[in-house]
């Protein structure tokens, strides 16, 4: 057997030379009300019972990959406080504050403009606040051979091998291989496709050409926003202006200028899609555990059952009886005792101001109650 090449281990290890990490933190997480809520999104808290936020556990993971000194938060001002205060190493210029979401699209071309004003033309990569993803190995071997794709000119992104076929997550459909040095696994990428329906799911996974679409993408910055300046030139050239001020005293007057008018639209529609229609966009396979946690019955896979019957508890157990119930996913969080008797694959979420009562089946309909609650004047609740 040949010898491990020390030089070679060691670049595996150590932060990629040229590459800054942007974390995207913004939206209310409305599936997961009335847990996650606007003024809390689920982003800031521990879905997992690791001790550690979701967005504590995504800055952890990048780390070693950007250094501490290469990860951007860009998140909503109403969230800066949380955020500093769960992420106290981030310095001043690695957290931009956003006035208003504008979607993904504003918020990674905004860290992209200012990170290639301060560093010149590097490589960067957006990784949302809110997934939970294990594996740690597979999940920089599967980076580290993005930034490669990315450095030879490639909007990359990083396709989840698919357990299953979710009608709740996109896919990006892969071709043949990129042949780059240095991204053995990358692949042309075809083109993305919206949560299909449960018979095209399974379709595409049987044809072995689809994976999940993470929303993870990886590009060098002059190639990222020379895509958005030929796709959406209005769009560029606001975050042109807004970036150019940044680090300036204009800034907050720039902002309150050109920010409100800025396209609401995620990178996916503005660059992602179109330039995989010209083969500009390569995807890297990733076999890392990846949840976007997006609804209650996402997070019950994610926790340890509490009893022989499945049930899963967010929270203190200590707190919850069940009685002839299997399948439920309780969150305790109102300080009361929750009890369940005869009620089967249930979900019941307990706050202090609010009651959620539901089945795992309407998981993803909760943002249809969110609705009902506005239209009920009860805006304080969300």
């Amino acid at each position: 057997m040949t010898p491990a090449d020390p030089a070679s281990a060691a670049a595996r290890t150590e932060p990629v030379d040229g590459f800054y990490a942007i974390v995207p933190a913004g939206g209310a997480g409305t599936r997961l009300w009335p847990l996650s809520r606007a003024g809390a999104p689920k982003f800031l808290h521990d879905l997992t019972g690791s001790g550690r936020t979701l967005l504590q556990a995504t800055v952890d993971r990048l780390v070693p990959l950007a250094g501490p000194d290469g990860v951007v938060l860009v998140t909503g001002r109403p969230h800066v406080d949380a955020a500093r205060e769960q992420l106290p190493e981030l310095a001043d210029e690695q957290v931009l504050a956003e006035p208003a979401p504008r979607d993904s699209m504003a918020a990674i071309g905004l860290a992209a403009a200012v990170l290639e004003r301060r560093h010149g033309d590097v490589v960067v990569g957006s990784f949302a606040a809110d997934q939970v993803v294990t594996g740690q190995a597979e999940f920089a071997r599967a980076v580290r051979e993005a930034v490669a794709a990315a450095r030879a000119g490639y909007v990359t992104t990083i396709g989840i091998a698919a357990s299953r076929p979710s009608v709740a997550f996109g896919y990006v459909r892969s071709g043949e291989p990129l042949d780059v040095a240095g991204a053995p696994s990358a692949l042309h990428a075809r083109g993305f496709t919206e949560k299909p329906d449960a018979a095209t799911a399974r379709a595409y996974l049987a044809s072995g050409e689809y994976r999940w679409n993470a929303g993870i993408f990886v590009a060098r910055t002059s190639v990222l926003l020379g895509h958005l300046a030929e796709h959406r030139p209005a769009l560029h050239d606001g975050l042109r202006r807004v970036a150019a001020a940044w680090d300036t005293p204009d800034r907050d007057a720039v902002l309150a200028e050109v920010w409100p008018g800025l396209e609401k639209v995620a990178i996916d529609h503005a660059v992602a899609e179109p330039v995989a229609a010209t083969g500009g966009v390569a995807v890297v396979p990733g076999s890392f555990g990846w949840d976007d946690v997006g609804d209650f019955n996402s997070l019950a896979a994610l926790l340890p059952s509490a009893d022989d019957a499945g049930s899963k508890v967010l929270g203190d157990g200590e707190d919850v009886v069940r009685v002839q119930s299997a399948g439920s996913v309780v969150v305790p969080a109102g300080g009361r005792l929750v009890t369940l008797l005869g009620v089967d694959d249930v979900v019941v979420v307990d706050t202090p101001d609010a009651l959620l009562v539901t089945t795992r089946a309407r998981a993803q309909q909760v943002k249809d109650m969110v609705t009902a609650v506005r239209d009920h004047g009860r805006e304080d609740l969300l």
